[in-house]
């Protein structure tokens, strides 16, 4: 069986990673993978496939900060693709994320058609379905239900700060992505899933699958490292850890500077993948680390950790949250989309939205029962549920299945 995967990136960041290890576990089931990205990324087992220049992004993303149009540039990057698809003639296509600067959906799309090729496609993101934003609840709108128009995020990613197409937008991905035969849907969480029995994409079935992580490598090590404490000046109170990809105002960066107000002088909290510009001014007691692409590093941090703290706004599926689960750190998250599937009550708290008080009570509950208390409740939990190599298995009898329809 031959599978190409199309995403924004691979093997970097959630989505790259993901994509990356379900071809690893399509390769290690004797099948053939390849997958086709917008963004340089990591070194891949997969055959690779980059979609246009850094130059064809820029005129894209040109052309979606003034026309509003995104996800309708780099048409002859796109066409490149598809005639390599043909090439390569796949028994599956997968598609990830097709926002992000690199790809003509209109052609992409046409050629499904025309190929009547098994499509899988993961949503990571509620873009598919709005005219515009990738999340609304935000600012809590539903226009995506009926008709987008008038959008109250186009200054948001993928931001517009000329034009606003979200009208023409919505009716043109209704059109087009909807009409394939052999569509197949998936979400990485039941809260996503059940969104789109609502909105233009609720006739196509839809499975839920989990993200997985790597479990040999995200694990319990302990926190033995003393000279790293020391390194970082973490001092000896607790470790309150927050990392995302992109510090944007969805993942709760001003929450942070709030409650750095409340917590005990002797903690720390840790905020890693901030830019340089995001560390300025930061209170004594955060400590700043740029993104990484070290996976040790952040196992290392996520075993320091006495608890990790997600106050995202807007979410699918974090994978930080299982990361953290996997290496023993009980989790705190927003009441956001789908991240609270990843914790129970042995594995973590949910918390009301804002609510800075209810984050301090809860990390000063994690701190009160400790570490240890947590830990193989945590592991338990992300090797249950969360095991890459049985997630991504979910996918390979996807693939199986939808190719057994025709």
């Amino acid at each position: 069986m031959k599978v190409i995967q199309i995403n924004t990136s691979v093997n970097t960041g959630s989505t790259g990673r993901i994509a990356e290890e379900i071809g690893q576990a399509l390769i290690a089931a004797g099948h053939t993978s390849y997958i086709a990205h917008g963004r340089p990324g990591g070194k891949s087992q997969s055959h690779t496939i980059k979609i246009g220049t850094a130059f064809d992004q820029k005129i894209h993303g040109l052309q979606t900060r003034i026309f509003d149009r995104h996800g309708y540039g780099s048409s002859s990057a796109t066409k490149k693709l598809v005639d390599e698809m043909d090439s390569i003639n796949p028994d599956v296509i997968h598609i990830h994320n097709l926002h992000g600067y690199y790809l003509h959906v209109g052609v992409l799309f046409d050629y499904l058609k025309k190929s009547n090729k098994p499509v899988v496609w993961t949503l990571h993101d509620c873009w598919p379905f709005t005219g515009h934003c990738c999340y609304f609840d935000f600012v809590q709108c539903d226009k995506w239900k009926t008709h987008c128009e008038k959008c109250p995020l186009q200054k948001i990613y993928p931001e517009s700060l000329v034009f606003d197409n979200s009208y023409k937008n919505f009716d043109d991905k209704k059109a087009l992505f909807n009409g394939l035969d052999n569509l197949t849907l998936v979400t990485p969480s039941n809260w996503l899933s059940g969104l789109l029995q609502y909105s233009f994409l609720h006739a196509y079935p839809v499975s839920v699958i989990h993200n997985g992580i790597d479990l040999s490598v995200f694990k319990i090590t302990g926190d033995s490292d003393s000279s790293f404490r020391q390194k970082m000046a973490l001092g000896n109170g607790a470790v309150i850890l927050g990392a995302a990809s992109v510090w944007d105002r969805r993942k709760g960066l001003k929450d942070f500077i709030q409650l750095s107000e409340k917590t005990d002088p002797a903690d720390r909290i840790v905020l890693l993948g901030l830019t340089a510009k995001q560390q300025e001014g930061l209170p004594p007691n955060i400590i700043a680390l740029e993104r990484t692409e070290s996976l040790a590093e952040m196992v290392q941090l996520y075993n320091l950790a006495t608890v990790f703290v997600n106050p995202t706004w807007v979410d699918n599926f974090p994978t930080t949250n299982i990361e953290a689960l996997a290496c023993g750190t009980p989790v705190i998250t927003y009441d956001t989309g789908g991240s609270v599937e990843a914790v129970n009550t042995d594995t973590g708290w949910i918390v009301e939205k804002g609510n800075i008080d209810g984050l301090f009570n809860a990390i000063e509950a994690a701190k009160e029962k400790g570490k240890k208390y947590f830990a193989d409740k945590c592991r338990s939990r992300a090797e249950k549920m969360f095991n890459n190599k049985e997630r991504f298995g979910d996918y390979i009898q996807l693939y199986h299945s939808v190719l057994n329809k025709n």
